[in-house]
Protein backbone atom coordinates (compact mmCIF):
# COMPACT_ATOMS: atom_id res chain seq x y z
CA UNK A 1 0.00 0.00 0.00
CA UNK A 2 3.05 2.33 0.24
CA UNK A 3 3.14 1.81 -3.15
CA UNK A 4 -0.13 2.75 -4.22
CA UNK A 5 0.23 5.84 -1.27
CA UNK A 6 3.21 6.85 -3.55
CA UNK A 7 2.07 6.52 -6.80
CA UNK A 8 -0.94 8.65 -5.66
CA UNK A 9 0.98 11.13 -4.03
CA UNK A 10 3.14 11.57 -7.31
CA UNK A 11 0.21 11.91 -8.97
CA UNK A 12 -1.15 14.40 -7.07
CA UNK A 13 2.09 16.39 -6.78
CA UNK A 14 2.84 15.96 -10.63
CA UNK A 15 -0.70 16.91 -10.94
CA UNK A 16 -0.55 19.69 -8.70
CA UNK A 17 2.05 21.44 -10.35
CA UNK A 18 0.96 20.91 -13.92
CA UNK A 19 -2.13 22.88 -12.57
CA UNK A 20 -0.22 25.45 -11.13
CA UNK A 21 1.90 25.50 -14.75
CA UNK A 22 -1.32 25.87 -16.36
CA UNK A 23 -2.77 28.69 -13.79
CA UNK A 24 0.31 30.15 -14.66
CA UNK A 25 0.10 29.95 -18.23
CA UNK A 26 -3.44 31.41 -18.45
CA UNK A 27 -2.43 34.57 -15.73
CA UNK A 28 0.27 35.56 -18.22
CA UNK A 29 -1.81 35.04 -21.10
CA UNK A 30 -4.62 37.28 -19.51
CA UNK A 31 -2.07 40.01 -17.82
CA UNK A 32 -0.62 39.90 -21.70
CA UNK A 33 -4.19 40.70 -23.41
CA UNK A 34 -5.07 42.83 -20.42
CA UNK A 35 -2.02 45.27 -21.36
CA UNK A 36 -2.76 44.51 -25.07
CA UNK A 37 -6.24 45.99 -24.25
CA UNK A 38 -5.03 48.72 -22.37
CA UNK A 39 -2.67 49.98 -24.83
CA UNK A 40 -5.33 49.88 -27.46
CA UNK A 41 -7.60 51.76 -25.43
CA UNK A 42 -5.04 54.22 -24.86
CA UNK A 43 -3.56 54.33 -28.35
CA UNK A 44 -7.87 54.81 -29.31
CA UNK A 45 -7.90 57.78 -27.01
CA UNK A 46 -5.16 59.72 -27.85
CA UNK A 47 -6.16 59.19 -31.65
CA UNK A 48 -9.76 60.78 -30.52
CA UNK A 49 -7.87 63.34 -28.79
CA UNK A 50 -5.64 64.00 -31.81
CA UNK A 51 -9.43 64.03 -34.06
CA UNK A 52 -10.64 66.20 -31.44
CA UNK A 53 -7.80 69.04 -31.37
CA UNK A 54 -7.94 69.01 -35.02
CA UNK A 55 -11.85 69.43 -35.33
CA UNK A 56 -11.64 72.20 -32.57
CA UNK A 57 -8.55 74.11 -34.75
CA UNK A 58 -10.61 73.48 -38.12
CA UNK A 59 -13.83 74.75 -36.63
CA UNK A 60 -12.00 77.89 -34.92
CA UNK A 61 -10.28 78.90 -38.25
CA UNK A 62 -13.45 78.40 -39.77
CA UNK A 63 -15.82 80.49 -37.26
CA UNK A 64 -12.38 83.04 -38.18
CA UNK A 65 -13.31 83.09 -41.56
CA UNK A 66 -16.63 83.84 -40.97
CA UNK A 67 -16.41 86.44 -38.98
CA UNK A 68 -13.73 88.04 -41.35
CA UNK A 69 -16.41 87.89 -44.03
CA UNK A 70 -18.75 88.96 -42.12
CA UNK A 71 -17.06 91.80 -41.29
CA UNK A 72 -15.88 93.05 -44.55
CA UNK A 73 -19.60 92.27 -45.81
CA UNK A 74 -20.73 94.84 -43.01
CA UNK A 75 -18.73 96.96 -44.31
CA UNK A 76 -19.58 96.94 -48.40
CA UNK A 77 -22.69 97.42 -46.93
CA UNK A 78 -22.14 100.29 -44.85
CA UNK A 79 -20.29 102.14 -47.86
CA UNK A 80 -22.93 101.15 -50.00
CA UNK A 81 -25.23 102.70 -47.64
CA UNK A 82 -23.39 105.76 -46.99
CA UNK A 83 -22.79 106.44 -50.15
CA UNK A 84 -26.18 105.96 -51.52
CA UNK A 85 -27.42 108.57 -48.77
CA UNK A 86 -24.87 110.76 -49.75
CA UNK A 87 -25.82 110.53 -53.25
CA UNK A 88 -29.87 110.98 -51.91
CA UNK A 89 -28.50 114.09 -50.22
CA UNK A 90 -26.86 115.52 -52.98
CA UNK A 91 -28.91 115.07 -55.69
CA UNK A 92 -31.53 116.80 -52.87
CA UNK A 93 -29.12 119.26 -53.17
CA UNK A 94 -28.14 119.75 -56.74
CA UNK A 95 -31.59 119.44 -57.71
CA UNK A 96 -32.93 122.44 -55.47
CA UNK A 97 -30.15 124.79 -56.71
CA UNK A 98 -30.75 123.87 -60.28
CA UNK A 99 -34.53 124.61 -59.90
CA UNK A 100 -33.31 128.40 -58.92
CA UNK A 101 -34.23 130.27 -61.94
CA UNK A 102 -31.41 133.02 -60.69
CA UNK A 103 -29.02 130.59 -60.47
CA UNK A 104 -29.62 128.67 -63.56
CA UNK A 105 -29.78 131.74 -65.21
CA UNK A 106 -26.30 133.10 -63.88
CA UNK A 107 -24.75 129.21 -65.21
CA UNK A 108 -26.50 129.95 -68.39
CA UNK A 109 -25.03 133.04 -69.38
CA UNK A 110 -21.58 132.21 -68.73
CA UNK A 111 -22.06 129.05 -70.74
CA UNK A 112 -23.39 130.75 -73.65
CA UNK A 113 -21.04 133.45 -73.49
CA UNK A 114 -18.24 131.11 -74.26
CA UNK A 115 -19.95 129.07 -77.06
CA UNK A 116 -21.40 132.29 -79.07
CA UNK A 117 -18.61 132.66 -80.79
CA UNK A 118 -19.17 128.88 -82.43
CA UNK A 119 -22.63 129.79 -83.96
CA UNK A 120 -26.05 129.24 -82.60
CA UNK A 121 -26.37 128.23 -79.30
CA UNK A 122 -29.69 126.23 -77.98
CA UNK A 123 -30.26 125.76 -74.69
CA UNK A 124 -32.56 122.72 -73.48
CA UNK A 125 -34.18 123.59 -70.13
CA UNK A 126 -36.65 121.75 -67.77
CA UNK A 127 -39.91 122.94 -67.66
CA UNK A 128 -40.13 125.81 -64.79
CA UNK A 129 -36.73 127.30 -65.93
CA UNK A 130 -37.36 127.98 -69.82
CA UNK A 131 -39.00 131.29 -69.34
CA UNK A 132 -36.81 132.39 -67.35
CA UNK A 133 -33.62 132.02 -69.34
CA UNK A 134 -35.62 132.95 -72.56
CA UNK A 135 -35.94 135.95 -70.91
CA UNK A 136 -32.25 136.63 -69.30
CA UNK A 137 -30.23 135.60 -72.39
CA UNK A 138 -32.36 137.50 -75.00
CA UNK A 139 -30.04 139.86 -75.15
CA UNK A 140 -26.95 137.36 -75.88
CA UNK A 141 -27.58 137.05 -79.66
CA UNK A 142 -28.43 133.66 -81.44
CA UNK A 143 -29.77 131.37 -78.39
CA UNK A 144 -32.91 129.04 -78.82
CA UNK A 145 -34.30 128.07 -75.36
CA UNK A 146 -36.36 125.28 -75.66
CA UNK A 147 -38.07 123.02 -73.17
CA UNK A 148 -37.64 119.23 -72.17
CA UNK A 149 -40.41 118.35 -70.21
CA UNK A 150 -38.35 115.05 -69.31
CA UNK A 151 -34.98 116.95 -68.49
CA UNK A 152 -36.24 117.24 -63.93
CA UNK A 153 -33.95 119.78 -63.58
CA UNK A 154 -31.10 122.00 -65.35
CA UNK A 155 -30.48 122.71 -68.71
CA UNK A 156 -28.51 121.80 -71.47
CA UNK A 157 -25.89 123.54 -73.66
CA UNK A 158 -25.80 122.82 -77.26
CA UNK A 159 -24.18 123.84 -80.35
CA UNK A 160 -25.39 124.44 -84.10
CA UNK A 161 -24.58 121.17 -84.56
CA UNK A 162 -26.27 119.19 -82.15
CA UNK A 163 -23.06 118.13 -80.02
CA UNK A 164 -23.75 118.39 -75.81
CA UNK A 165 -21.05 120.62 -74.66
CA UNK A 166 -22.18 121.20 -71.25
CA UNK A 167 -24.93 118.92 -69.30
CA UNK A 168 -25.69 121.35 -65.85
CA UNK A 169 -28.85 118.59 -65.39
CA UNK A 170 -29.45 117.36 -62.03
CA UNK A 171 -28.71 114.31 -63.17
CA UNK A 172 -24.95 114.68 -64.28
CA UNK A 173 -24.29 117.53 -62.15
CA UNK A 174 -25.15 114.75 -59.48
CA UNK A 175 -23.69 111.97 -60.82
CA UNK A 176 -20.11 114.21 -61.59
CA UNK A 177 -20.02 115.18 -58.14
CA UNK A 178 -20.77 111.24 -56.60
CA UNK A 179 -17.70 110.19 -58.37
CA UNK A 180 -15.65 112.82 -57.27
CA UNK A 181 -16.31 112.04 -53.88
CA UNK A 182 -16.35 108.04 -54.18
CA UNK A 183 -12.59 107.99 -53.07
CA UNK A 184 -12.92 109.85 -50.48
CA UNK A 185 -16.01 108.37 -49.21
CA UNK A 186 -13.90 105.20 -49.83
CA UNK A 187 -10.83 106.81 -47.85
CA UNK A 188 -13.09 107.29 -44.81
CA UNK A 189 -14.53 104.17 -44.66
CA UNK A 190 -11.24 102.83 -44.88
CA UNK A 191 -9.93 104.22 -42.18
Amino acid sequence: MENLDALLEKIRTEGVETAKEEAAAIVAKAKEEAAAIVAKAKADAEAATARAKADAERLAQGAEATIRQAARDVLLKLGQDVSALLERTLGGAVDETLSDGAVVGRLAEEAVAAYLRSGEVTIEAAPGLADALKARLAKQGEVTVVTDPLMGTGFRVRLAGGRVEHDFTGAAVRDALAVLLRPQLAKLLGE
